[in-house]
C-alpha cells in the first residue's frame, strides 16, 4: 500500500486544483523554494490523515482556505488515492480514494464517492497500520529539532506513548477514582454504624420492660394474625363464590350478546328489506301519483268528450232542424221563384217585341227625318251653291266626313266584337272554374271521409298499441330494478368475499384477470371457489378443507401459469397460486364404506374437465358424522377427516375445531354472486324481448302514421307524444280541408258573380253594338244618297216625288213619334217589372235559395256526424283509459297496500326485534350491574384481603406457634382476647412505642452497613490488585518497548555513523546518580498523586561518534550530532512500528554532508528491502540522488503548483539555492 496520487483544491496556497503524476512506490523527493508551498503540500496530506487539523473552529477553517487575489474560495478538499494491491485498507478494491472536504461551515470525508463519519476514517487507517500512539510516520520541520532538546524523562514519556501505556494509565485513574469514591462511602458508613452502636446501646438499658412488651406484643401479634387470617380466608372464599357468579353472568351475558348480535344481523337485513320495501313503496306511491294524474286527465278528457258529444249532438239535431226548415222553406221558394220565372219568361218575349218595336220606330223616325233633312238641304241647294261643282265639292266632303265617321264606328264594331268573344270565353272559363271547383270539392270530401276513417281506425290500433307499450314500460321498469337490485347484491357479496380474501391474493386473482384480458391469454378457468358448487350444508366443511386452496387458478397447462406469474413478477400484482391439468394426477384414495362416512370429493359439483384439481384438493378428505367418526376413520383409514360444523381431525393424529361464523361463508358469497349473475342474465335476457317488443310496437305506430298520409318521419326512439303531435297535425289538416272545402265554395259564388256581371256587361255590349251597327247602316244610306247627288243639276226645286214625300215625311214622323212615345212607355213598364222580377230572382228568391241549397247540401252535418263518430270513438277510448287507469290505480293501491301490510310487518318485526335488543339490552345493562356490583364486592374483598394480607406482613416475623395457637377460636373470642391484651399493654404506655421495632431497625442497618462496608472492602482490594496488575503491565510494556527501540537504535546508530555506536540506557529509581551529568533535571521523581513512585524515570543516550573512549550524553554532543541522534532515535520508532509510507519534511536540514548521504543510503535500502514508500522535501542533493521520482513545487502569483522534474534540473535548482543563500 502507498500514495499513487494527490488532488488539491482551495486548500492555502493551492488556488486551483492540483494533481500530482502518480507517485513512486519507493522514494518521492519535492524540492522548491522557501515559501513555495512544498509544507503546504505536506499539510495537505496530514489534513487528510492525521489529528493535526482535528476540531477546527469556524476561524481555523478560514485559515485552511485559499487567499488570494480573484474570487473568494469558499471550500476546499484535498484527496489521496492509495494503491491497495495488497489489501491493506479492507476494502475490496485496487484504488481507493480518500478525500477530505473542508469550508467555512462543513468539514467531510468521502471514501470513494461515498461520505463517511471522521470516526470512520480514522478506524480504517489505523487497520491499514497507522496508529495514533505512533505518529512518527509524518516528520514534519522541527520534529527533529524538539528530539535533540528532549530531556531523559521527555524520552521516556515519548516510549510510553509508542508502547501504548496511555490506556493502562486512563484505566488505573479510573480505579483510584472508584477507590477514592468508595474510601469516602466507608468513612459514611462507619459513622453510621458508631451512631447505630450508640442508640443500640441506649435501648438495651430498657431490657426487661422491652421483654414484658415483647411478649405480649408477641400474643397481640398472634391474635391479630388469626383474626387477619381468617379474615383472609373469609375473603378468598367469598373471592371464590363472586368469581362464579361472575363467571354465570359471563356466559348468560355472552349468550344474550350472541342473541343480540344474532339480533343485530336479523335486524340489519330487515332494515334492508324495509330500505327496498320503503323504495318500493315510495316507486309505488310515485306510480300512483303518476296513475292518478293519468286517471284524472283521462277523466277530465273523458268528460271534455261527453260535452263535446253531447254538442255535437245538439248541432247535428240543430242542423237537421234547420235542414228540414230549409227544405220546407226552399219548396216554397222554388214555388215562388218558378211563378217569377214564368212570369218573367212571359214578359220577355213581350218585352223583346217591344223593344224591337220601339228600335223600328225610332229607326223609321231617323230615317224620315234623315229623308226629311236631305229634302230640305237638297231644296235649298241652289241657294246654298252657285254651281254644281261648288254643291259636288260639298257633298265630296261631306261624303268624307261621313267616311270617317263610318270608318271610327267600323272600328268600333270590331272592338265590341272582339269584347262580346272575350266575354263569352271568360263566362266559358268560368263555367269551366266553377265545374273543377265542385270536382276539388267532391274530391276533398271524399278523401276528408276516408281519412276520418282511416284516422279512426289507425288511431284505435295506437292506442291498442301504446296500452300494450305502457305495459311493456312497466315490466322494463321493473325489470330493471330488479337487475339494479341484484347488481345491488352482487356488490354486497363481492365485497364481503373480498374482504374474507387475503390481501395477496385477492390482488393476484384481479391482476390475472387482468393480464388474460390483456394479453389475450386463453386456457385460464378460474379460481376453484368459482369452479365448484355443493349443497349448502357443506360449505363449512369444504371451506376449512380447502382453506386458501379455494383460491388455487385451475389453468389448462404449466406454460400458461409459467407465462401468467412473469407478468405477475413484472406487474407487481400479488401472488396466485396455479394447477396446471397436464401437471396434476387424481390421487387414488380407499374410502371406508361406512353411512356415517362420506367423500367430500363426491359432494362437490364440478366440470369433469377439472377433476384433477379437484382431486388434488378434497380427495383424501372424508365427512363424517361427528368427531368420534373422524378420529376412528382417521386413526384406522389414514385419511384426513372433517363433520359439517368444521372440526378436523388430521391423519397424522392434529385435531382443529372451534366455533366457525357461517356468516362470513366464502362460499356462501360466492354462491350469492353466482346466482345473482345467473338472475340478472336471465332479467336482461327478458328485459332485451321487452325492448325488442318496444321497439316493434314504436315501428307499428310509425307505420300506422304512414297510412295515414303523414309526412313525418319517424325514428325507432321518438316518444308517443311525437305521434300524439302528428295525429294533432293530420286533424289540422283534416281542418285545413274543410276550410279549403269552404273556399271553394265561396269561389263557385264569387264566380256566379262574376258570370252574372260578364253576362251583363256583353248584354251591354251586344245593345252597343246594334247601335253602331244601326248608325252604320245609316251612314252609308247617307252615303249613297249624297252620291247619288253627284253629278245631277244643280235645281232650286223639288221633283214631284220628292215633293210628295217631303209632304209625307212630317205627319208620318209625327205619327211614328206618338207611336214611339206609346211603345216607349209600354216598354218602360214591361221593362220595370221585368227588372222587378230579375232582381227578386237574382237578389232574393235565388240568393235564398242557394243559403237554403247550402243549408240542406252543407257537408257541416256529414262532417259533424264524422266528428260526432269520432268523438264517440275517442270517448269510448277515454273510458276504456279511464277503466284501466282505474284498474291499474286499484292494482297499485293494492300493490300499496300490500308493501305497507309487508312493511308495517316487517317495522313490527324490526320492532319486536329492537325490544327483544331492548329487553337484551335492559338485561346486559342489569347483568352489567350485578357485575358491577359483584366487580365492586370483588374489589372490595380483594381490598380487604390485600389490607388483611399487608396487616399480617406489617406484623412482621411471628414465632412458629404463633400461627397455631389461636386458629381453633371464634373471631368473636379473638377479638375479646385482642381486647385485653391491648389493655394490658397500656400498663406500658410510658415504655417508647417504637423501641423494639428502632431496636430491630437499628439492628438491620446495622448489619446492612457492616455488610456493605465488607463488599466495599473486597472491592477496595479487588481495585488495589487490578492496579498492581496494570502497573505491572504498564512496566511491561514499556520494557519491551524500549528494548525494541534500544535494539533498532544501535542498529541504525551503526548504519549512519560508520564505526560509532550508541545504545539507551533506561533509568530506574534505584538508578539515580548524584555524579550523573543529568542529575539536575532527571533525578528521581516524587511520588504520583495516586500515591505510586513510578520505576522508570528517564532514557539516556549514550553515543560514540569515533568508536573510542566514553560514550557522550546528549549534552555534550554538537548540533548535527544532536540531530544524527534524534533520526536515529526517529528510525528506531519507526522499525518498532513499521507504516506503509513516510513522510519527511526537510529532516536533513541540520545534517552534515557525509551523514545526509548515510541517511539517503538508509531510505534507499529500506524502500528496497521493505517496500516501503517515502516522500520527503530538501535542499540538499543527497536525497534527490537517492530518488525515483522528482516533483518541483513552484509559487506564481500566490498560487502553487507541483510539477515532475528531472534529477538532473532539480540538483541544479538545489545548487542555485545554495549558491544564493550563500
Amino acid at each position: 500500500m502507498y500514495i499513487k496520487q494527490v488532488i488539491i483544491e482551495g486548500f492555502k496556497s493551492y488556488r486551483e486544483q492540483v494533481a500530482t503524476e502518480p507517485f513512486s512506490s519507493k522514494i518521492n523527493c519535492v524540492v522548491g523554494a522557501n515559501g513555495s508551498g512544498k509544507t503546504n503540500f505536506f499539510h495537505a496530506i496530514r489534513f487528510v490523515l492525521s489529528d493535526l487539523f482535528q476540531n477546527l473552529r469556524s476561524e481555523d477553517r478560514h485559515a485552511l482556505l485559499h487567499e488570494g487575489a480573484g474570487h473568494q474560495v469558499l471550500s476546499a478538499f484535498v484527496e489521496i488515492v492509495f494503491d491497495n494491491s495488497d489489501n491493506r485498507i479492507p476494502v475490496d478494491k485496487e484504488e481507493v480514494r480518500l478525500r477530505r472536504t473542508i469550508g467555512l461551515k462543513k468539514d467531510e470525508y468521502f471514501l470513494d464517492g461515498k461520505h463517511i463519519t471522521k470516526a470512520e476514517v480514522m478506524n480504517l487507517l489505523e487497520s491499514a497500520g497507522f496508529s495514533r500512539s505512533n505518529p512518527y510516520y509524518v516528520v514534519q520541520q522541527g520534529k527533529i529539532a524538539s528530539l535533540t532538546l528532549m530531556k531523559d524523562s521527555e524520552r521516556l514519556d515519548l516510549l510510553k506513548e509508542i508502547g501504548g501505556t496511555r490506556v493502562y494509565e486512563e484505566r488505573r485513574r479510573e480505579s483510584l477514582k472508584i477507590m477514592q469514591e468508595t474510601g469516602n462511602k466507608r468513612k459514611q458508613i462507619i459513622q453510621v454504624v458508631q451512631y447505630l452502636d450508640e442508640r443500640l446501646k441506649e435501648l438495651d438499658e430498657e431490657k426487661e420492660e422491652l421483654r414484658k412488651y415483647q411478649q405480649l406484643d408477641k400474643q397481640r401479634k398472634s391474635l391479630e394474625y388469626t383474626i387477619y387470617d381468617k379474615e383472609v380466608h373469609d375473603a378468598r372464599q367469598k373471592l371464590v363464590e363472586v368469581e362464579e357468579a361472575r363467571n354465570k353472568y359471563s356466559e348468560t351475558s355472552a349468550k344474550m350478546y350472541n342473541s343480540v348480535l344474532d339480533a343485530n344481523e336479523k335486524a340489519k337485513d330487515l332494515e334492508e328489506t324495509l330500505k327496498d320495501l320503503t323504495k318500493e313503496v315510495q316507486g309505488l306511491v310515485k306510480e300512483k301519483e303518476a296513475v292518478e294524474k293519468r286517471r284524472t286527465e283521462a277523466i277530465k278528457k273523458h268528460t271534455e268528450l261527453e260535452l263535446d258529444v253531447k254538442d255535437l249532438q245538439e248541432r247535428i239535431s240543430g242542423n237537421n232542424r234547420t235542414k228540414g226548415d230549409a227544405t220546407r222553406q226552399l219548396e216554397i221558394l222554388q214555388k215562388e221563384i218558378q211563378d217569377s220565372m214564368d212570369e218573367l219568361d212571359k214578359i220577355h218575349p213581350f218585352y223583346e217585341k217591344q223593344v224591337i218595336k220601339e228600335k223600328e220606330i225610332t229607326k223609321g223616325i231617323m230615317e224620315r227625318e234623315k229623308q226629311l233633312s236631305i229634302l230640305y238641304q237638297k231644296q235649298g241647294r241652289a241657294t246654298q251653291f252657285s254651281s254644281k261643282a261648288a254643291r259636288d265639292k260639298w257633298l265630296q266632303k261631306e261624303i268624307d266626313d261621313l267616311e270617317r265617321v263610318l270608318s271610327s264606328n267600323l272600328v268600333q264594331e270590331e272592338k265590341l266584337q272582339e269584347d262580346i268573344r272575350r266575354l263569352n270565353a271568360e263566362l266559358e272559363e268560368r263555367d269551366a272554374y266553377i265545374e273543377s271547383r265542385r270536382t276539388e270539392i267532391a274530391t276533398l270530401e271524399s278523401h276528408i271521409s276516408q281519412s276520418r276513417e282511416g284516422f279512426s281506425h289507425h288511431k284505435t290500433q295506437r292506442d291498442k298499441l301504446q296500452n300494450e307499450r305502457k305495459y311493456l314500460w312497466g315490466k322494463e321498469s321493473g325489470l330493471s330494478s330488479e337487475i339494479n337490485k341484484l347488481r345491488t347484491e352482487v356488490e354486497k357479496a363481492e365485497k364481503s368475499l373480498d374482504h374474507a380474501t387475503p390481501g395477496d391474493v385477492r390482488r393476484g386473482l384481479k391482476t390475472v384477470k387482468y393480464i388474460c384480458k390483456e394479453y389475450d391469454i386463453h386456457g385460464v378457468f378460474g379460481p376453484i371457489i368459482e369452479l365448484l358448487d355443493c349443497d349448502e350444508r357443506f360449505f363449512t366443511a369444504v371451506e376449512v378443507t380447502a382453506g386458501n386452496s379455494l383460491f388455487h387458478v385451475v389453468v389448462e397447462n404449466d406454460e400458461i401459469s409459467t407465462k401468467i406469474i412473469k407478468h405477475l413478477n413484472s406487474l407487481k400484482g400479488g401472488r396466485v397460486t396455479f394447477i396446471p391439468l397436464n401437471r396434476v394426477r387424481a390421487p387414488h384414495v380407499s374410502y371406508p364404506q361406512s353411512s356415517d362416512v362420506v367423500p367430500l370429493l363426491k359432494k362437490l359439483k364440478f366440470s369433469p374437465d377439472y377433476t384433477p384439481a379437484f382431486a388434488q384438493v378434497f380427495a383424501r378428505t372424508v365427512v363424517c358424522r361427528d368427531l368420534d367418526v373422524a378420529t376412528r376413520v382417521a386413526r384406522t383409514d389414514g385419511l384426513d377427516c372433517i363433520t359439517l360444523e368444521g372440526d378436523q381431525v388430521s391423519k397424522k393424529g392434529g385435531m382443529t375445531g372451534g366455533f366457525y361464523d357461517y356468516r362470513r361463508s366464502k362460499l356462501k358469497f360466492m354462491n350469492m354472486v353466482v346466482q345473482n349473475k345467473r338472475a340478472i342474465n336471465m332479467k336482461e335476457k327478458e328485459l332485451e324481448e321487452v325492448r325488442n317488443m318496444l321497439q316493434d310496437i314504436l315501428l307499428a305506430i310509425s307505420f300506422i302514421f304512414s297510412c295515414i298520409g303523414s309526412t313525418f318521419v319517424f325514428w325507432i326512439d321518438q316518444k308517443i307524444t311525437e305521434l300524439v303531435s302528428e295525429q294533432q297535425k293530420t286533424d289540422a289538416k283534416r281542418t285545413h280541408d274543410k276550410s279549403e272545402i269552404e273556399q271553394l265554395k265561396q269561389d263557385i259564388t264569387n264566380a256566379h258573380k262574376q258570370k252574372k256581371l260578364i253576362s251583363k256587361a256583353l248584354e251591354n255590349k251586344e245593345k252597343s253594338l246594334a247601335d253602331v251597327r244601326t248608325q252604320i247602316d245609316q251612314l252609308r244610306a247617307s252615303m249613297a244618297m249624297k252620291r247619288a247627288e253627284m253629278g245631277t243639276d244643280l235645281i232650286d226645286h223639288l221633283t214631284p216625288e220628292e215633293k210628295d214625300l217631303l209632304s209625307r215625311l212630317n205627319p208620318e214622323i209625327a205619327d211614328l213619334k206618338e207611336k214611339l212615345i206609346a211603345c216607349k212607355t209600354d216598354r218602360i213598364e214591361t221593362e220595370t217589372r221585368k227588372a222587378e222580377l230579375e232582381t227578386n230572382l237574382t237578389t232574393n228568391l235565388k240568393r235564398r235559395k242557394q243559403e237554403l241549397e247550402a243549408i240542406i247540401s252543407s257537408a257541416e252535418i256529414e262532417s259533424l256526424l264524422g266528428e260526432a263518430e269520432l268523438k264517440r270513438q275517442e270517448l269510448s277510448d277515454a273510458k276504456l283509459l279511464v277503466d284501466d287507469a282505474t284498474e291499474q290505480l286499484k292494482r297499485v293501491s293494492e300493490h300499496i297496500d300490500d308493501r305497507t301490510k309487508q312493511l308495517r310487518m316487517k317495522k313490527d318485526e324490526k320492532n319486536k326485534l329492537k325490544n327483544l335488543e331492548d329487553e337484551y339490552e335492559r338485561t346486559l345493562q342489569d347483568e352489567a350491574k350485578e357485575l358491577e356490583q359483584l366487580l365492586s364486592k370483588r374489589n372490595m374483598l380483594l381490598a380487604k384481603q390485600e389490607e388483611y394480607s399487608k396487616k399480617i406482613r406489617e406484623l412482621g416475623p411471628l414465632s412458629s406457634d404463633a400461627f397455631e395457637m389461636y386458629k381453633r377460636r371464634s373471631i368473636k373470642e379473638l377479638h375479646k382476647m385482642l381486647q385485653r391484651c391491648n389493655e394490658q399493654l397500656q400498663q406500658f404506655s410510658h415504655v417508647n412505642k417504637k423501641a423494639l421495632d428502632q431496636y430491630v431497625n437499628f439492628t438491620e442497618q446495622r448489619e446492612e452497613l457492616q455488610k456493605r462496608q465488607a463488599e466495599l472492602d473486597a472491592g477496595d482490594e479487588k481495585i488495589r490488585e487490578l492496579i498492581s496488575v496494570l502497573d505491572q503491565r504498564k512496566d511491561e510494556s514499556i520494557e519491551r518497548t524500549f528494548k525494541g527501540v534500544a535494539r533498532h537504535f544501535r542498529e541504525v546508530f551503526s548504519e549512519l555513523v560508520q564505526g560509532g555506536h550508541g545504545h539507551l540506557v533506561m533509568m530506574k529509581k534505584k538508578d539515580g546518580d548524584v555524579g550523573d551529568d543529568d542529575l539536575d533535571e532527571d533525578g528521581p521523581r516524587e511520588a504520583d498523586l495516586e500515591g505510586r513512585v513510578e520505576k522508570y524515570i528517564g532514557v539516556k543516550v549514550k553515543v560514540s561518534f569515533t568508536g573510542q573512549g566514553e560514550t557522550q550524553s546528549m549534552k555534550q554532543l554538537s548540533g548535527g550530532q544532536k540531530t544524527v541522534v534524534a533520526l536515529t532515535l526517529i528510525f528506531a520508532i519507526q522499525r518498532c512500528d513499521p507504516a506503509p509510507f513516510y513522510l519527511f519534511d526537510e529532516i536533513d536540514a541540520a545534517l552534515d554532508p557525509q551523514y545526509r548521504t548515510a541517511v539517503g543510503n538508509m531510505i534507499r535500502r529500506l524502500a528496497d528491502m521493505a517496500n516501503t514508500q517515502f516522500i520527503t522535501t530538501t535542499f540538499r542533493p543527497e536525497l534527490v540522488k537517492v530518488a525515483d521520482k522528482i516533483y518541483g513545487v513552484t509559487h506564481k502569483n500566490r498560487v502553487s503548483r507541483v510539477n515532475v522534474v528531472s534529477k538532473e534540473d532539480a540538483i541544479d535548482f538545489i545548487e542555485h539555492d545554495q549558491s544564493h543563500n550563500s
